[in-house]
C-alpha cells in the first residue's frame, strides 16, 4: 500500500468542539500510519503547535463564509503542489471551499463528514450529489438514512464511520475529578449528575426541570451544566435554576478542555437531548471511563446505548421519564456498575479512535482508487 497524501479541513479550530477533536485525532492518526497529513484550518497557534507535534503540517486559510472564492483559489493551488489524493472536509464551510476549488483545477477524492441529524438542506443536497463529491461520511446509520431520504443521495456514496474516543486520554486511571469539584465549588459528598452541551436542543432546560423530582429522592444530588455559550446564557441558567427552587444545587460552566475530569467528577452522565443530535461525543467519553449514561432514544444514540444493557435509554422531552432514569442510577449502585462496566467495554470494543482511523483509513483508500480509475 503506497502512502496517500491527505488533507483534513475544518474551519473551526477550539479543541473544546467535538469536530475539532475527531479531525484532529483522524489526521494524527493517519500520520502514524505513515501517510502524509495536511491539516486546513483557520489561523490558530494551538492548532499550529498540536500539528507540529504529531508531525502534520499545519496550514492556513480565512475560510471566512462557504463562498470565500481567495480560499478557494487559494486551495486549489495548496491542493495541486500537494497532490492530495483525498480531501476530507469536516464542517459546511470547508465543504464548500473544497468542492468549489475542484472547479479551479484541483483533482483529488472529497470526502466529506456529516455528524447531525436534521435534514439535508437544498444548498447542502446539491453539493453531496455532486459526482465531485466521492463519499459522505456519516457518524451514525440513522444519519446515513436520512441523508439518502432528505438529500435523495445514492446509497452506496454515503457510509457510516463511528467517531471514536481517545481510550488513552479517557482513562479512569489517569483523571483528577477532585480538582473539577474544587474548582467549582462542589461539595466532595454531593452525587454529579452531569450534562455537556447547551443549545436548547440539546435538552438541558428538560434536564433542570427533571431536577426538582431526582433531588426529592437524593437530596445530595447536584446537577453540573458544562458548555455555556455565553456568561449571559450561564446566569440564565442559574437564574432558571432558582426559579426551580435548585439554588445552591446547580452549577453552570463554560466548554472546558479538561472533560476527562469534568466527566470523572460526575456519577451519572445524561444527554437529554432531543433534536439534531449524531452519536453523543460525551456519552461515549463517559462510558470509556465508566460512569453510568441516560441518554434520549434520537437519532445515533440507540446505536452506541444499549437499553438496559450499557446504558438507559428514554424517550425525547419526557421529563418525568428522565428524572426516574437518573434517579434508578442513582439509588441502585449495582444497576449502575453493571451499566457502566457493559458500557465501558462496548466503547473500547467499537467505539476507540483506533477503531475510527483504521476503518477512516479503508475509505480514504477506496475513494482515492477511484478517483485514479474512474470507478464509482
Amino acid at each position: 500500500m503506497e502512502p496517500l497524501t491527505i488533507v483534513e479541513m475544518l474551519e473551526k479550530t477550539g479543541f473544546a468542539t467535538g469536530s475539532v477533536v475527531q479531525m484532529f485525532e483522524a489526521a494524527s492518526g493517519m500520520a502514524a500510519r505513515g501517510h502524509k497529513v495536511v491539516v486546513v484550518t483557520r489561523p490558530s497557534p494551538e492548532m499550529a503547535a498540536r500539528c507540529a507535534a504529531a508531525g502534520v503540517e499545519h496550514r492556513t486559510l480565512a475560510l471566512r463564509h462557504e463562498f470565500d472564492l481567495p480560499s478557494m483559489v487559494r486551495f486549489a493551488r495548496l491542493a495541486r503542489e500537494r497532490k492530495a489524493d483525498v480531501v476530507h472536509v469536516h464542517k459546511g464551510i470547508a465543504h464548500a471551499v473544497a468542492w468549489g476549488a475542484t472547479f479551479l483545477g484541483a483533482r483529488y477524492g472529497l470526502v466529506v463528514n456529516r455528524g447531525v441529524s436534521f435534514p439535508v438542506d437544498a444548498w447542502s443536497a446539491i453539493k453531496y450529489r455532486s459526482r465531485r463529491v466521492g463519499r459522505i461520511v456519516t457518524v451514525a446509520e440513522s444519519i446515513r438514512q436520512v441523508v439518502i431520504a432528505s438529500g435523495r443521495i445514492r446509497p452506496e456514496k454515503v457510509s457510516v464511520v463511528y467517531a471514536g474516543v481517545d481510550l488513552a486520554r479517557f482513562d479512569p486511571a489517569r483523571t483528577d475529578p477532585s480538582a473539577v469539584r474544587n474548582e467549582l465549588g462542589i461539595p466532595p459528598e454531593a452525587r454529579v449528575v452531569g450534562h455537556v452541551g447547551m443549545r436548547d436542543w440539546k435538552g438541558w432546560k428538560e434536564l433542570v426541570r427533571a431536577f426538582p423530582a431526582i433531588r426529592a429522592d437524593h437530596q445530595d444530588a447536584h446537577l453540573l451544566l458544562v458548555a455555556c455559550t455565553s456568561t449571559a446564557q450561564r446566569d440564565g441558567v442559574l437564574g432558571l435554576a432558582r426559579e426551580m427552587g435548585l439554588a445552591g444545587a446547580v452549577t453552570a460552566t463554560m466548554a472546558r478542555t479538561d472533560m476527562p475530569d469534568v466527566l470523572a467528577a460526575c456519577e451519572v452522565v445524561v444527554d437529554p437531548s432531543w433534536a439534531g443530535t449524531g452519536i453523543t461525543g460525551t456519552v461515549r467519553e463517559a462510558m470509556a471511563l465508566g460512569k453510568p449514561v441516560v441518554v434520549t432514544a434520537v437519532a445515533g444514540n440507540p446505536e452506541l446505548v444499549e437499553d438496559g444493557v450499557s446504558g438507559i435509554l428514554v424517550p425525547p422531552r419526557d421529563v418525568p421519564m428522565l428524572s426516574a432514569a437518573v434517579s434508578r442510577l442513582l439509588r441502585d449502585a449495582e444497576l449502575s456498575a453493571r451499566l457502566a462496566a457493559a458500557g465501558q467495554e462496548r466503547v473500547r470494543a467499537h467505539f476507540s479512535t483506533e477503531a475510527r482511523v483504521a476503518r477512516l483509513e479503508a475509505l480514504y483508500l477506496r475513494v482515492a482508487h477511484e478517483r485514479r480509475t474512474g470507478a464509482r
